[in-house]
């Protein structure tokens, strides 16, 4: 799977953070979590850790793969 792209994010004066996927509003985060996002956006890669807090970071093929006879047991 490739690494997600598109993700961007800005963080207002008032401590709210928006966080958008190819221009389009993702999520938006308050207080704390908002604080949290920064540290973890920060400190690792900022496309995985957006895609993380958005949720888009599944793409549906997850029960497909389960049921590869590659992968069962």
């Amino acid at each position: 799977m490739s690494n997600p792209n598109g993700f961007a994010y800005t963080a207002s004066a008032s401590g709210t953070v928006h966080v958008t996927h190819h221009n389009r509003p993702a999520t938006t985060l308050n207080g704390s979590r908002a604080a949290r996002f920064l540290e973890e956006v920060t400190a690792g890669d900022p496309q995985l850790v957006m895609a993380r807090w958005t949720g888009n970071y599944k793409r549906g093929n997850e029960r497909t793969a389960r049921d590869h006879p590659r992968n069962r047991r």
